[in-house]
């Protein structure tokens, strides 16, 4: 894992974990109504058990934050993981009628809640966009940069 990637991976996969946690024990009504909002992006979600559903989401989701924290899994493929996780929400978000304001876009005072997943979806292109340097490139330094800046600007 490389030193950038840390505070992301972190940051997403402690927040995802914990959420996860929090929805082990959803009662009926909760798992319900996650369940109803989850088949408006997968419509085959809606024939599954409300419960089975909450606790097959509760273990996604501390898999996935896990998976974050792992520092020998691959940035990259934990990127995917995050992208198709929070790209479902993103989804789930423009799909919920109330969530969005007139233009679809924006959020309305009951979608800022799901909105705000937005910042997952950047994190994960940032994970897998981002390039290895190519083998035998040492790796640009701030201090060179500087210099040839400083050389080049007389």
């Amino acid at each position: 894992m490389r030193l950038n990637h840390v505070p992301l991976r972190l940051t997403t996969g402690a927040f995802i974990l914990n959420a996860g946690w929090g929805k082990r024990k959803l009662d009926k009504d909760n798992a319900a109504g996650l369940q109803a909002m989850a088949a408006r992006v997968i419509p085959p979600v809606s024939r599954i058990d409300a419960e089975k559903f909450g606790k097959m989401l509760s273990y996604t989701e501390m898999t996935l934050g896990a998976a974050l924290l792992a520092p020998f899994l691959p940035s990259r493929l934990a990127g995917i993981g995050l992208g198709i996780f929070s790209g479902s929400l993103f989804t789930m978000y423009l799909r919920t009628p109330g969530m969005t304001l007139e233009d679809g876009i924006r959020p309305s005072p009951q979608g800022t809640g799901l909105a705000k997943d937005i910042w997952m979806l950047g994190i994960a292109a940032a994970l897998v966009l981002d390039r290895r340097p190519a083998a035998g490139t040492a790796p640009r330094q701030p201090a060179a940069i500087l210099g040839r800046i400083r050389h080049n600007n007389g």
